[in-house]
């Protein structure tokens, strides 16, 4: 497998009082897709602006490459996409390639990249004009210009519609096949569940599970039974081997831990219940249950 593309040790940052990083370890293998998943607050972006070195360390260490965090040896063979970027609007997406590729030893070819990413259609465009999804895909395909080894994806199909997402999608898979290395953040979690090799849950600073996808949902265990029911919360939270109960929509979702008990007694309260479904537990359910425990 080689060295780790990145390796964190006992990692910390604090602001004042506040701990962000709370002594996070972790090694990502070169040609892995890593997602970084976390609620708002708990230190996954912290994470990766110490790796790209825009934030200092207040102690541990952390290497891109074998390579000191934001050092120009790191920085020459990353590529980043962060939620926040935006990019000067009076270019067009093709000004802002060759611009970018004017900082990489090996850029990508421009017309291939235009085509390969998906923006041929509004290349030449003003960037100004361009819709917010489509400003995504500029902001992915400048990514990529240095042909990176790794690669920094923050939330990167926020406002893009399914077609567009489907095609990142294609694209991320696709470098990784290539042995490129992609850390991923993001918040919607079937994107976690259909791209990443590995899920790292970071939860107040600390890592609380690093596995596969389905290595975590099977931790949870349990059944999730939905169902459109008349019972409420309190009624439903009583039958036997519910764990927990959520609401989405008209629609009772059940954690259970017994769903042979739990269905008998709820088909009993409630005959005329609709809508009846029994799952294993998702990557959603699995993240609220470790975040939220």
């Amino acid at each position: 497998m080689g060295n780790p593309a990145i390796c964190a040790h006992q990692l910390r940052k604090h602001y004042g009082d506040t701990q962000a990083l709370k002594g996070v370890s972790v090694d990502i293998a070169p040609g892995q897709i890593c997602a970084l998943l976390g609620q708002n607050g708990a230190g996954k972006t912290t994470f990766i602006h110490c790796a790209l070195g825009l934030i200092p360390a207040s102690s541990g260490t952390i290497e891109v490459l074998g390579e000191g965090a934001g050092s120009l040896a790191a920085k020459k063979r990353i590529g980043v996409m962060l939620q926040d970027t935006d990019l000067p609007d009076l270019l067009t997406p093709r000004e802002h390639i060759e611009r970018f590729a004017c900082y990489y030893d090996n850029p990508q070819p421009t017309d291939a990249l235009i085509v390969d990413s998906g923006i041929a259609a509004f290349a030449e465009q003003r960037y100004k004009t361009l819709s917010g999804g489509q400003k995504r895909r500029v902001q992915f395909a400048v990514a990529l210009v240095g042909q990176p080894d790794v690669l920094f994806l923050d939330e990167p199909t926020t406002g893009l519609d399914q077609e567009a997402r489907q095609d990142v999608w294609r694209n991320i898979r696709r470098l990784a096949d290539s042995g490129t290395t992609v850390i991923l953040t993001t918040h919607y979690l079937e994107e976690a569940d259909a791209l990443a090799d590995r899920i790292v849950v970071i939860h107040d600073g600390q890592v609380i599970a690093d596995d596969a996808a389905s290595t975590i949902r099977s931790q949870v265990g349990g059944s999730m039974i939905a169902c459109h029911t008349r019972l409420d919360n309190k009624q439903l939270e009583a039958l036997p081997g519910v764990r927990s109960v959520s609401l989405s929509g008209r629609i009772a979702q059940l954690l259970s831990e017994d769903a042979p008990a739990s269905l008998l007694a709820l088909l009993l309260a409630d005959p005329d219940l609709t809508d009846l479904t029994v799952t294993k537990p998702s990557l959603n359910e699995a993240f609220v249950a470790l975040t939220e425990a």
